[in-house]
């Protein structure tokens, strides 16, 4: 396709409204951020000749338009923060408000050279539950947190009921989100793949299935890359520095560190030697157990490219 005559759409996302631009084209559009305005958006579009649209993560705000479009076969885009930022800086351009904003992402849409597959629309409601689930369980940590500091016995009792509350709440939706899962045939299939690991409860299969759709379908690097583990370089001429991990989806790099650290000291026989042969070379505790998370996703990625359970002598190392 000739990207210099191809037609793509930037749409800057609020909670009320749309303001979306055209490359090659002067008019620009606002509508609502609700059905009727969806509707007229992609008539909008259609009538322009649109083959491309890119949208900028805005806190969920852009989830139903981002479904909506997919569902009405448009290709759909969905750019990070930080990704338009840096678009814009590469641009030199400082200036900003919502229409520039429309013809920057619309830009940066253009230059995209590879557009991936659009994800499994099923999974888009559960990470939104899943988020949910994830928040209660900080919620419960601050108010463990706020309960050590408490020492009147009366606001105690409160403290601990209302982090019984949560924990009830939290083990009802990953029950619900987990029942929703295996309502597919599929994905729960997948789910029990997941589950074969040794170290990986359905709470961090939950995440890997809705996190990472793509795992299975990659290999071991991007794996590793697409959650947050992968070790990139860090040097420069004659200066050669410690390797570190960055980007990822924090969220399930969250969920994959926390087990971990079980699955290395108890679980899982193949981390627990890796663990061992780390540490005494050498490794830090944490380096060490980032290095076991990322063989953990390997672990997974392998048991899902596979399609048979996990066995410890099999799983690539």
């Amino acid at each position: 396709m000739d990207k210099s005559s191809m037609k793509v759409a930037g749409i800057d996302t609020g909670k009320q409204k749309l303001d979306v631009a055209l490359t090659g084209v002067e008019e620009q559009l606002t509508v609502d951020n609700d059905a009727a305005g969806h509707k007229r958006l992609s008539g909008w579009l259609r009538g322009h000749g649109a083959e491309r649209v890119g949208i900028e993560a805005s806190g969920g705000y852009e989830s139903a338009v981002v479904a909506f479009l997919r569902a009405a076969g448009f290709t759909v885009i969905r750019f990070q923060p930080a990704q338009v930022r840096a678009y814009a800086g590469f641009r030199l351009q400082r200036a900003k408000n919502d229409r520039i904003d429309a013809a920057l992402i619309a830009a940066c849409a253009a230059a995209v050279d590879i557009v991936h597959a659009a994800p499994d629309p099923r999974l888009e409601p559960l990470a939104e539950h899943l988020t949910l689930i994830d928040q209660i369980g900080e919620d419960i940590a601050r108010f463990k947190t706020r309960r050590e500091a408490v020492r009147d016995a009366q606001r105690r009792r409160r403290l601990d009921r209302e982090i019984a509350r949560l924990v009830a709440w939290r083990t009802l939706e990953l029950k619900r989100l987990g029942g929703i899962l295996r309502a597919h045939a599929d994905l729960a299939r997948r789910l029990e793949l997941v589950m074969s690991v040794d170290g990986v409860g359905e709470p961090t299969a939950i995440a890997f299935l809705v996190r990472a759709p793509e795992l299975g379908q990659i290999d071991r690097e991007a794996a590793a890359a697409i959650v947050g583990f992968a070790p990139y370089d860090d040097d420069s001429g004659g200066r050669h520095g410690q390797r570190h991990v960055a980007g990822g989806r924090k969220r399930l790099a969250k969920s994959v560190y926390a087990a971990a650290l079980p699955a290395a000291f108890r679980w899982n026989a193949e981390l627990i030697a890796f663990y061992k042969r780390l540490v005494a070379n050498g490794k830090p505790h944490r380096g060490a157990l980032v290095a076991c998370a990322r063989k953990l996703v390997i672990f997974v990625n392998t048991v899902l490219a596979r399609g048979t359970p996990w066995v410890a002598k099999q799983a690539s190392t």
